[in-house]
């Protein structure tokens, strides 16, 4: 069988058809088509948790979980902790709404600097002002932008559980759990740097005490009054993020019930940057949380998948 004829590929905003290929076998002509996905897309990232993210407003765009984790992946795609489409609002509730996936293909509920990120993402898209809604998996969240940092408010909180003793392979560990969107385990250490993150990280992640999807876990330093550090491992990514959003707000709401910390609480994540958790504390529970932190773009480009 030889190739009578290649016909070089037709693209449109999305799509890229791909070498049609005409064989010959000494009678009827067979024509065969190579369909691969021009996807065109935005980098960015908040504090260094960094997204891939799409503009599906037409909703053409219906990505496999294969096509995301390729499109998460450092070495062979574009490289991010999860990607995000802009899709209209489905209930009619909010102004906007997003497809979130994490880096694994799973679909995630919530994710504060992704918020932050989507927020920025949504204005440049749609010129939208500097303040709107959109639909999450954990409810609707409103985005505030002020320059180059957002203010992302976070669903109410809830399922706060403080000192339960979780048996490890390192022994008993004294650990406090938040529902900020996702679930998120929140144990205190003395040094940041010296965490195992890597090996006590997908332990707990894992472990039956928080099955059955299991939860983010987050390591705590605390700097002094209303100031923490905290470096995460993330559901979904299965590893260390350089932050994230929904797990310093977990912690700094824990940190008020087990160190009296007041809002707001200023959070050194593992990337470099400092976020702001503000909330109400009612005593018996927190609302009005918000979270604060840069939002940057850092390229624009168009992927084969």
């Amino acid at each position: 069988m030889k190739p009578l004829q290649a016909i070089a590929f037709l693209h449109s905003q999305n799509w890229l058809i791909c070498w049609v290929l005409i064989f010959h076998f000494a009678g009827p002509l067979f024509v065969y088509t190579f369909p691969v996905m021009l996807l065109e897309f935005t980098k960015m990232n908040g504090a260094g948790n960094d997204f891939v993210l799409v503009d599906n407003r037409a909703g053409k765009i219906q990505l496999s979980r294969e096509q995301i984790v390729g499109l998460c992946d450092r070495h062979r795609g574009v490289g991010a902790d999860g990607v995000m489409l802009l899709v209209p609002a489905r209930t009619g509730k909010a102004d906007w709404a997003w497809d979130f996936y994490n880096s694994d293909g799973s679909t995630g509920e919530m994710c504060g600097n992704g918020a932050r990120c989507f927020g920025r993402f949504v204005q440049k898209q749609t010129g939208a002002n500097n303040s709107f809604t959109f639909e999450t998996g954990a409810g609707i969240i409103t985005a505030a932008l002020n320059g180059d940092r957002v203010t992302v408010n976070l669903t109410k909180p809830r399922e706060l559980r403080l000192n339960e003793s979780v048996a490890l392979s390192t022994g008993a560990q004294t650990i406090h759990s938040l529902n900020t969107g996702v679930p998120h385990a929140v144990l205190y250490v003395p040094d940041a740097d010296k965490a195992m993150v890597m090996s006590l990280g997908p332990e707990i992640r894992r472990h039956a005490h928080f099955g059955p999807r299991g939860t983010n876990v987050n390591f705590v330093q605390v700097l002094g009054p209303n100031h923490i550090r905290v470096r995460t491992f993330e559901r979904g990514v299965e590893g260390e993020t350089l932050a994230c959003g929904t797990g310093v707000s977990a912690c700094a709401m824990v940190s008020a019930r087990v160190h009296q910390f007041t809002s707001p609480v200023k959070v050194q994540v593992q990337g470099g940057d400092q976020l702001e958790v503000s909330f109400k504390d009612g005593g018996a529970d927190f609302d009005d949380v918000r979270l604060t932190g840069p939002a940057d773009f850092v390229f624009e480009g168009r992927i084969e998948i």
